[in-house]
């Protein structure tokens, strides 16, 4: 099969900002004498479902959970100042370039937050079609994957996916696209099995590995 376009989830893919986010969500319940739990945490990544699950618990401790949500985004905010991609995601991003693959996202975060991130990171102009949770049904649903199938004008069978949660990578996989699971440290120890390959960092193999591995050309 020949691969025409690579397809990135953003947020725990591109970059880590999961961590940051987890990390202010968890000061935010200690703050008022609860502890996140982490379980429950699992179910929600990769959905939108993550500050409405998150405020629901915190109603049991704050009369007014909803107030809490400028404090949380701006130590969010803080927390990201600094990070970058992920490790390996620029040699990914510049062999995709040199092959003249086709680059998307498919997020399930708002669009304003993935293009403010993706302008922070420097990596906007790389990327042909941005999907995202305010556009298109969410993720595990398939349809900010089959958007970007559209707009990059490439079947399912010419892309490849990217992911870091089992709920992106069951939106891909209804896609029809290939998808590679590459969990970060908060995802690291769920379930990945119907990934068509597990990938523990983009830096362990070099994209052309990948393809290989995968039994995918490029073109």
């Amino acid at each position: 099969m020949v691969t025409r376009a690579l397809i990135f989830d953003f947020d725990g893919t591109l970059a880590d900002t999961e961590a940051a986010v987890l990390q202010s969500w968890q000061e935010t319940f200690r703050k008022h004498g609860a502890e996140l739990p982490l379980d429950v945490w699992h179910t929600v990544i990769g959905t939108q479902n993550t500050a409405s699950t998150m405020l629901a618990l915190l109603g049991k401790h704050v009369p007014d959970p909803e107030t809490l949500r400028p404090g949380m985004r701006a130590r969010v905010l803080e927390l990201l100042e600094t990070g970058g991609p992920r490790e390996g995601v620029l040699d990914y991003l510049d062999a995709a370039d040199a092959r003249g693959l086709r680059l998307g996202v498919a997020s399930s975060s708002s669009g304003t937050w993935v293009h403010g991130q993706l302008d922070r990171l420097g990596l906007a102009a790389r990327f042909t079609s941005v999907e995202t949770g305010d556009r298109h049904a969410a993720k595990p649903h398939p349809d900010t994957y089959l958007a970007a199938l559209a707009t990059l004008d490439v079947t399912a069978d010419e892309a490849i996916a990217f992911e870091d949660s089992p709920h992106g990578v069951s939106a891909a996989k209804a896609a029809g696209i290939t998808t590679v699971a590459v969990p970060n440290p908060i995802t690291v120890d769920l379930d990945f099995g119907h990934a068509d390959l597990i990938l523990p960092s983009f830096a362990d193999r070099p994209l052309d590995d990948l393809l290989a591995v995968l039994g995918r050309g490029a073109g």
